[in-house]
């Protein structure tokens, strides 16, 4: 019997050591679901992934993607970080663009020129709104510190995220969730995670600054989160935060962590709806067998 392989990867950065980490594994097709789950608990990245096999099924690669503490239906740097796997080390295609058959459905990857896979999330859906004095007490800030000229809304592009716009950076720097309130909140919420955003960044050529918080699936703080900020993404087409329902910019992730990750975002909006698209870079960092 193969013994499964694993590969390392980092999203969301072009240097090793930022964006956030990756693991996935191969020729894992003899992995009970147990298994799968004791293997990312083990490596305790925000997400590993299973390719469950090399051959294309339906027009896209069968994966499946685990937090420390539960499978997930779609997560975003997993997603590209798996593409990139798929095609740039296993070479199981040339193409530029390839699918990944999720819980949530069909994700679609496109390679760039530019070494930026882009993958298009599937049509947002909207949530309640909530309330700014609530969150303030989770979030550890004062109310005034929230822009309410916005609400603070559910959405999900596959994955449903709680929106939550600052009025600074300095605001959402001083962010420090109080666990206790966190957990009373999403227990029975839809959206279990939550972002906090700015609309004043790090770097000058970014336009947002953005943090996740996950500690219901075992993830305290996320370093960059491509399925949250497409959710972002849609709340900013939506609410016109831009100006405009079409939407181009990039958002700046992981900072206060340590691993900076800068996030590309896209939306258009047409007869069918918003479109949503996220895209990043990715960088290899080791691989090697699971024994």
């Amino acid at each position: 019997m193969n013994k499964p392989r694993f590969f390392f990867t980092d999203v969301f950065t072009t240097q090793r050591h930022g964006g956030n980490q990756l693991a996935t594994f191969i020729d894992c097709e003899s992995l009970s679901d147990a298994e799968m789950q004791k293997i990312a608990r083990e490596i305790n990245f925000s997400e590993t992934t299973f390719i469950i096999s090399r051959q294309p099924r339906d027009g896209g690669y069968d994966v499946r993607i685990f937090t420390p503490k539960a499978e997930v239906e779609f997560a975003g740097h997993p997603t590209l970080g798996t593409a990139h796997i798929i095609r740039n080390k296993l070479h199981l295609t040339d193409a530029n663009e390839l699918t990944l058959n999720l819980r949530v459905g069909k994700i679609h990857v496109t390679f760039s020129e530019n070494n930026v896979l882009w993958m298009k999330q599937i049509p947002p859906a909207f949530g309640k709104q909530n309330d700014a004095a609530i969150l303030a007490r989770i979030l550890g800030i004062a109310a005034s510190d929230i822009d309410m000229s916005f609400p603070l809304e559910e959405v999900s592009t596959g994955f449903p995220t709680l929106v939550v716009p600052l009025k600074n950076l300095a605001a959402l720097q001083r962010v420090k969730i109080d666990k206790e309130k966190y957990f009373t909140l999403v227990n029975d919420a839809w959206a279990k995670l939550i972002l906090v955003f700015s609309r004043e960044s790090y770097e000058p050529e970014q336009s947002l600054s953005v943090r996740v918080f996950a500690d219901y699936y075992g993830i305290p703080e996320d370093a960059a989160t491509g399925s949250a900020c497409g959710s972002l993404a849609a709340y900013l087409a939506r609410h016109r935060l831009f100006g405009s329902p079409n939407l181009d910019v990039l958002a700046g992730q992981g900072y206060e962590m340590g691993r900076p990750s800068t996030l590309a975002l896209r939306a258009h909006e047409n007869i069918n709806g918003i479109e949503i698209f996220v895209g990043g870079s990715v960088v290899d960092v080791a691989e090697g067998i699971w024994d």
